[in-house]
């Protein structure tokens, strides 16, 4: 017979190996190691596309083109009309690179234009809701200066996938939902709405979906390559010739009498004179890890901003998702999201936006120093970063009567799910590593189900212009220009430690973006999770920085918190003054891939968020 002693040993150990076996399988989906390659992005069918690529010689970039034109096919929240950002790691260079490809808007797109249809901001959807195409430039661009493939090659995949894929039921679901505004447009009807006049008209789960429009448009750029290399032309001409016709040739005459056609503004020139800009993104460090981000045409400087906030404060000692922990970074993020509604703009557009004392430490100290830690701040205001540069602020008239909240006004029913679908509308993210160093990390978006289709192109158009404003008092950086770009919630992410990959990171989500990667990023550095532990944790969301989206309102103090947040917590955080909901999943689909030095491998991670998949050798 057992002692007592000797079973309380025996208990002692089995508690030890079950609590084991527990943080060793503490995610929903298992951490995907790679030596050679890894491929992540928002749908299982679109990774495949990218380790086809992978297995046939390609690199990550070539990995991630392939990935990005099959995501667009698959409408997986966005489409090839829409617009592409991206971060591309160059290890024979050692340096990051941005690629700036979102659609301008076209003529006419006046602050008086839509002030004369009593339009608020530019529309959510249809053609006048349309910038120009940026994806497809952005990946020919991609692949003629950093991949190896040919178009051809890169494309096979969203080829056959426009000949016909069997769709998924998250797709259907968007058609069947937005089927009576796809009605109102020709194109888009005899693409979405199979099965016209029947009580469910959008296509069935494993039904094929048939795209022959868009199967010709991308055979076209195939073909003019195959030309272009039948001429003697390089690999990088024959893309660019590709590139050439869709901006200038028959492709872009198509597009245009389609978006006029259906009332849109788009002209030839606009097309013609649109460029894919090569950048050099912005960067700040958070305990000597280089984080980099595009800079103020999207909202990505949001997160070096709130780094730099939040490095003036010892988190890990917080405890993680402890209350003063989430009010510390709720009210980190509520500052930095207000510089973003005030100050970010397109750069190659006046006025020149003030990035350099945006991501000033001492300007972040400052700011650090106006947090209130026992109560929430519903009028958290932008901040004044010009004399972190030894300038006066242009419109310090207008800041002084900005607020956080357009309107004082409660939101609830029918139109705070309008709200909250809005204020997370979606895009996907591709994440591709490959053993020789190159790393990329993409958001591309616009164009998202229910899409206006460009006549006879097969491309659905973009939504992205109701992210500018029409009023100097709301942003004078942001006001609608043709020509100009919208700033954008679209933010991939990456980080280096020592000089090398550290971290390569991005989500889909709208204006919870940065707010996801923000979390992710410190459950890595701070919290010491590894990738997938980070990807899936419980995350927070504010709402109180205004919407990029609708009618561009917020909702200070609400604060979204996942089930599992402990009663004590929410008692504490609701007596600080926040109106609290809750969810089971609220990390956000984050895709992230984490360079292991020691072992010389990947590590990819894939949050149980949404259908994000990835595939690693």
């Amino acid at each position: 017979m057992f002692s007592q002693k000797r079973v309380f040993t025996l208990l002692f150990i089995l508690a030890i190996s079950i609590n084991s076996i527990s943080n060793a399988q503490n995610t929903v989906k298992p951490v995907i190691h790679g030596r050679h390659w890894i491929a992540i992005t928002g749908k299982p069918l679109a990774a495949t596309a990218g380790a086809m690529i992978f297995q046939r010689g390609g690199n990550a970039v070539d990995a991630a083109c392939a990935m990005l034109g099959a995501t667009c096919t698959m409408w997986d929240v966005l489409s090839w009309g829409g617009e592409t950002q991206a971060l591309i790691y160059n290890p024979n260079t050692g340096k990051v690179i941005g690629i700036n490809a979102l659609g301008a808007a076209p003529t006419g797109a006046t602050p008086e234009f839509f002030k004369s249809k009593d339009m608020k901001v530019p529309p959510a959807y249809g053609p006048l809701a349309a910038v120009t195409p940026g994806t497809p430039g952005g990946l020919l661009v991609m692949l003629a200066e950093y991949g190896t493939m040919s178009i051809k090659d890169v494309l096979e995949p969203s080829m056959q996938m426009a000949e016909g894929y069997p769709i998924e039921q998250s797709t259907i679901n968007r058609i069947e939902g937005g089927k009576e505004r796809i009605k109102k447009w020709p194109y888009s009807k005899k693409v979405f709405l199979p099965h016209l006049g029947e009580d469910h008209e959008a296509p069935y789960e494993g039904e094929i979906l048939k795209q022959h429009d868009l199967f010709m448009t991308l055979q076209k750029l195939v073909r003019t390559e195959a030309e272009a290399l039948e001429m003697g032309k390089s690999r990088k001409e024959a893309i660019y010739a590709a590139y050439e016709r869709f901006y200038k040739g028959d492709i872009a005459e198509e597009y245009v009498r389609g978006s006029r056609e259906q009332g849109g503004l788009h002209t030839m020139n606009d097309l013609a004179n649109w460029q894919v800009y090569i950048e050099e993104p912005v960067m700040t460090t958070y305990k000597d890890i280089e984080v980099y981000k595009l800079t103020t045409w999207v909202q990505g400087p949001v997160m070096l901003q709130a780094l730099n906030i939040l490095e003036n404060f010892d988190l890990k000692s917080m405890g993680y998702n402890s209350a003063r922990y989430i009010h510390t970074l709720y009210q980190s993020m509520n500052l930095a999201f207000a510089d973003r509604d005030f100050y970010y703009g397109d750069p190659y557009f006046p006025p020149e936006e003030p990035i350099k004392g945006l991501l000033s430490k001492e300007y972040a100290k400052a700011r650090s120093r106006m947090i209130n830690f026992e109560k929430n701040d519903p009028n958290a205001k932008p901040g004044d970063p010009y004399p972190f540069m030894n300038m006066e602020n242009p419109y310090k008239n207008i800041l002084e009567k900005w607020s956080s909240a357009k309107e004082d006004k409660q939101l609830e029913g029918e139109d705070l799910s309008t709200f909250d679908e809005s204020f997370t509308a979606g895009t996907t993210s591709i994440q591709a590593a490959d053993a020789n160093g190159w790393v990329v990390s993409i958001t591309p978006s616009g164009g998202w189900v229910p899409a206006c289709i460009a006549g006879n192109t097969g491309i659905g158009m973009s939504q992205r212009m109701q992210s500018f404003v029409i009023n100097p008092e709301d942003n004078p950086y942001n006001v609608v220009e043709p020509g100009k770009r919208p700033r954008a919630t679209l933010t991939p992410g990456m980080a280096l430690k020592d000089g090398k990959p550290y971290l390569s990171f991005a989500v889909q989500g709208g204006d919870t973006q940065d707010q996801n990667l923000i979390q992710f990023f410190l459950n890595m550095v701070e919290f010491d999770m590894n990738v997938q532990q980070a990807a899936e944790a419980a995350n927070i969301n504010s709402y109180q920085l205004r919407n990029s989206f609708g009618d561009h309102e917020s909702i200070p103090g609400r604060l979204t918190l996942n089930e599992s947040v402990p009663p004590w917590v929410r008692t504490m955080l609701s007596k600080m003054g926040y109106r609290l909901n809750y969810r089971r999943l609220t990390s956000g689909p984050i895709n992230a891939i984490f360079f292991d030095r020691k072992h010389g491998t990947m590590w990819g991670g894939s949050s149980n968020y949404g259908e994000d998949y990835g595939i690693g050798w």
